[in-house]
């Protein structure tokens, strides 16, 4: 029951501070020079998330072609720059980790 109400505290608290920024701001101009600093953060997020798995795997580093997460996320990222469509980019780039996987298993 404790883990229970500890998730649902965490929860209310970060829906509270989330809606207090929007009650509080929401309504305000934001400075255009914030604006465009914004526009890097997703890229920025992403890249936090994304490339410690791809260069990492288990830990080590690995930048060899039998890095199959190496080599897919190279197919998506080409994937994505050609056709600018992330649904494609994440089916062939997951599609070609299942299948480059599965070789090298």
């Amino acid at each position: 029951m404790n883990i229970w109400l500890i998730l649902i505290a965490t929860g209310l608290i970060t829906y509270g501070i989330r809606l207090s920024l929007i009650v509080l701001y929401g309504k305000q101009e934001m400075p255009a020079r914030l604006q465009q600093a914004l526009r890097y953060v997703p890229p920025a997020v992403l890249s936090a998330i994304i490339f410690p798995e791809v260069l990492l795997p288990g830990g080590i580093l690995n930048l060899s072609l039998g890095n199959p997460r190496l080599l897919s996320a190279a197919l998506a990222a080409f994937v994505a720059w050609r056709t600018k469509n992330v649904v494609l980019t994440i089916v062939i780039g997951m599609g070609m980790l299942l299948v480059l996987q599965s070789l090298f298993s």
